[in-house]
C-alpha cells in the first residue's frame, strides 16, 4: 500500500475513532458519520477494521462499557440510571445484563466495590507493573479551568512499552520540522487501570506554540476538550503511573464529592521517561470534574 493511501486510511479511521469517543453520550448515527467524512458505510467499516482489528459497533458497545464502568466507581451521587443515560445507552434493563456479561458481577457490586479486584488484577499485567512505593495521599490538586488545546497525535492501541515508539515517531517529526516550542501531552481515553490494557486508547500528542509554523501535513489534528478539570502535579517513576492514575480514579475523585464526565483525563508533561532517557517523569495530569 502507497504512503499517501496508508495516512488517507488512517486518519479516516482516527476520524471515526475520535467522534465515537465524542459522541458517545448520544444515539451514534453510522448513516450521518459517513455523510460528515464523505466515505461510504461500506468503506468506513473496512478501513476502521483494518487499522483497528475490531468493527465501528463493536467499539461503540466497549467504549459505551468502558465509560459507564469508570462512571459507576467515581461518581457516588449518579444512580446507575444516570449513567446509563450519559453513555448513550437506551435500555437500563440491557445494559446490566451487557455489564454482567463483562465483568462478572452487577452495576450495583461493581459501584459497591466490586472494581477493586478487577483492577489490582489489570495493573498485576502491566508491563511496566513493579512494586511501587509512591503515595500520593498528600498530593492536592488544583481546580482550573481549560480552553480547548489544539495538538498534533499518534494513536497507539494498548497501554504497553510500544508506546516509546510512538513518542519517538512524534520526536522526529519534531526535529524534521524544527519545531522549537512545543509540549508534549498524553490524553487517556480510556481508564487504564480498570480496562484491559490491550483494550485503551492512548493518544501521543504535541502541542504547538501558537507562533510556530507548520508546514507537515504528516500528522492529523484534534482538540483536546475545554471544561473544568482537577490539575494534579507529579514527579515520580514510570512505574508510578497507573498505580497514580488507580488512586484519582478510586481514591480521590469517590472521596472528594467531585463527579468525573465521559471528557478524557490528559496528561502534560515536563519531562517524559519515554523520550528523555530515565525511567522518570514529571507531568501536571488533568482530571474534568464536575459539582
Amino acid at each position: 500500500m502507497k504512503k499517501e493511501t496508508l495516512e488517507k486510511r488512517t486518519k479516516i479511521a482516527n476520524d471515526i475513532m475520535y467522534y465515537i469517543y465524542t459522541h458517545i453520550d448520544t444515539n451514534i448515527d453510522i448513516e450521518e458519520l459517513s455523510l460528515d467524512l464523505g466515505v461510504s458505510k461500506f468503506h468506513m467499516h473496512r478501513i476502521f477494521k483494518e487499522i483497528f482489528g475490531r468493527n465501528i459497533y463493536e467499539s461503540i458497545k466497549s467504549i459505551r462499557l468502558q465509560k459507564a464502568s469508570n462512571l459507576l466507581l467515581t461518581n457516588k451521587y449518579s444512580t446507575i440510571s444516570n449513567i446509563v443515560n450519559s453513555c448513550g445507552y437506551s435500555s437500563q434493563s440491557s445494559f446490566i445484563k451487557i455489564f454482567k456479561d463483562r465483568f462478572g458481577m452487577t452495576p450495583k457490586e461493581w459501584k459497591q466495590g466490586g472494581y477493586k479486584e478487577y483492577s489490582n488484577d489489570i495493573i498485576k499485567s502491566s508491563e511496566f507493573e513493579i512494586e511501587s512505593k509512591a503515595n500520593f495521599d498528600e498530593i492536592v490538586p488544583t481546580i482550573v479551568k481549560m480552553k480547548a488545546i489544539e495538538s498534533f497525535y499518534i494513536r497507539h492501541s494498548g497501554y504497553n512499552k510500544q508506546i516509546e515508539q510512538t513518542w519517538q515517531k512524534l520526536q522526529t517529526w519534531v526535529l524534521t520540522n524544527d519545531i522549537k516550542n512545543y509540549k508534549r501531552a498524553a490524553l487517556f481515553h480510556d481508564n487504564p487501570t480498570i480496562t484491559p490494557l490491550e483494550d485503551c486508547q492512548y493518544i501521543a500528542c504535541i502541542i504547538v506554540d501558537e507562533e510556530e509554523i507548520i508546514n507537515s501535513d504528516r500528522l492529523p489534528k484534534f482538540k483536546i476538550a475545554e471544561g473544568v478539570y482537577a490539575k494534579f502535579d507529579l514527579k515520580g517513576k514510570a512505574w508510578d503511573i497507573l498505580p497514580f492514575i488507580q488512586w484519582v480514579y478510586h481514591e480521590w475523585l469517590p472521596k472528594s464529592e467531585y463527579e468525573t464526565t465521559t471528557k478524557p483525563s490528559y496528561a502534560i508533561y515536563d519531562k517524559l521517561d519515554f523520550i528523555d532517557g530515565s525511567d522518570e517523569f514529571e507531568f501536571s495530569f488533568y482530571v474534568s470534574i464536575d459539582f
